[in-house]
């Protein structure tokens, strides 16, 4: 299997896990984080079949680490909802894997990259992947924030006198 065809299963193994992401909550937010990471994994989709084809089609910046970032400050209002985000923790453990390893994979295929567009569209795809991990590295901290908190293992081991 080349390098294009590799990417091209990448993403949409990418898209698929946050369609499915998406089906498996109730929170229209996160509804809407996974839709929108399902249709940037499908424009990177595109792009590969473009430079695949021998032309590269333009890239326009992804919005949805500024849509999600709109998305968190509204869920961080309702107390209610970490409950329910906390038996999906494993799934955004293993996206914010999948982002990780797209960016080394798109950084390492940009870096052997001998057409300057070419490398110049891997590097930017890298980046959206950056945004992508990002943001499933915060949804995964925020369902595990109530967890962490300082005085719990600070004052655990306390008994009542």
């Amino acid at each position: 299997m080349d390098v294009f065809e590799f990417a091209l299963k990448m993403e949409m193994d990418g898209k698929a896990y946050y369609e499915k992401l998406k089906d498996e909550t109730d929170i229209i937010g996160l509804k809407t984080i996974f839709t929108n990471l399902a249709a940037d994994e499908q424009k990177h989709y595109e792009i590969i079949q473009s430079i695949k084809a021998g032309y590269a089609k333009p890239m326009t910046d992804t919005t949805v680490l500024e849509e999600a970032k709109n998305i968190f400050e509204k869920l961080m209002n309702d107390k209610n909802i970490v409950g329910s985000m906390h038996k999906s923790l494993d799934g955004y453990q293993h996206a914010r894997k999948i982002e990780a390893d797209s960016v080394q994979f798109y950084e390492d295929a940009a870096k052997k990259e001998n057409n300057p567009e070419t490398r110049q569209l891997l590097q930017k795809i890298a980046d959206e992947e950056k945004k992508h991990y990002n943001i499933m590295d915060n949804l995964y901290d925020f369902t595990l924030a109530p967890q962490n908190f300082l005085a719990w293992g600070e004052f655990s081991n306390l008994k009542e006198l």
